[in-house]
């Protein structure tokens, strides 16, 4: 699965790319080579944190749903057994 950001979260995401390389690597770059460091980190570490997210996800659901097995329900059909 290819993952697509949308225009602004991607602006954004450049402009933090070069701060972080300005203010923590002391490395000056421009917009290019910011989003060719975001290309590659979408392209090679996208994909497990987003399986690790559906495996996060799918795993609070089925422990949820198994805590319904405990759940009462109403009595069904049971009017006229008053």
């Amino acid at each position: 699965m290819a993952i697509k950001l949308e225009k602004e979260k991607e602006k954004y995401l450049v402009g933090s790319i070069r701060r972080f390389f300005a203010e923590d690597m002391d490395d000056e770059i421009g917009d290019l080579k910011a989003a060719r460091v975001l290309d590659f980190c979408i392209k090679e570490i996208g994909p497990s944190i987003y399986n690790q997210a559906i495996a996060d996800a799918q795993s609070y659901f089925q422990e949820k749903a198994s805590a319904l097995v405990g759940v009462r329900y109403g009595a069904e059909f049971d009017f006229w057994k008053r």
